[in-house]
């Protein structure tokens, strides 16, 4: 079986992946443009709608509408949809960022995973990962999908060979 063909192998969601997120991205304030924006303070509801852009450090999303939830004594949850969600975020040592699309991105800000659901796809480098549901903790650069991550459906990953990527240098 050559590595440069898709596979169909869950248990390797269950490695890391071999870099680390940007360690300086958590402690970074997130914001957040749209078109247009409702804030409900008495739910602790804010509704971001067209063109979203949200940020944090080298985390960019981008959406068509944003759903942040804040609870007292709790971190903001931030619930993502569009067709499709974007996402990337710049990795140590590395040229190109983590990317990935989704129909639904939420992320919990202090727990540092992103989860991923609806014909999901998450790349690093030349490398890809598909399935309904992908969950990516962003800190420990650990990737989980299919039914690792709760999802239904089964997991397709590409991956490069060595070889490949010797002979385009």
């Amino acid at each position: 079986m050559k590595l440069n063909k898709l596979i169909a192998i869950p248990l390797l969601f269950l490695l890391p992946m071999a870099v680390a997120a940007l360690e300086s991205d958590k402690d970074q304030p997130i914001y957040i443009e749209a078109d247009n924006v409702e804030i409900d303070d008495g739910k602790g509801v804010s509704i971001f709608q067209g063109n979203v852009d949200v940020t944090q450090g080298s985390i960019r999303f981008t959406a068509d509408k944003v759903v942040v939830t804040r609870t007292e004594g709790k971190s903001d949850h931030i619930r993502a949809t569009g067709n499709p969600v974007t996402f990337e975020q710049k990795q140590e040592g590395e040229k190109e960022p983590v990317r990935g699309r989704s129909r639904t991105v939420e992320y919990d800000t202090d727990s540092e995973v992103i989860h991923m659901i609806g014909d999901s796809v998450l790349f690093q480098g030349k490398d890809s990962f598909k399935s309904d549901r992908i969950t990516y903790d962003r800190t420990k650069s650990l990737v989980r999908a299919g039914a690792s991550a709760k999802g239904k459906q089964r997991v397709r990953i590409s991956i490069e060979s060595q070889k490949t990527l010797e002979n385009k240098k």
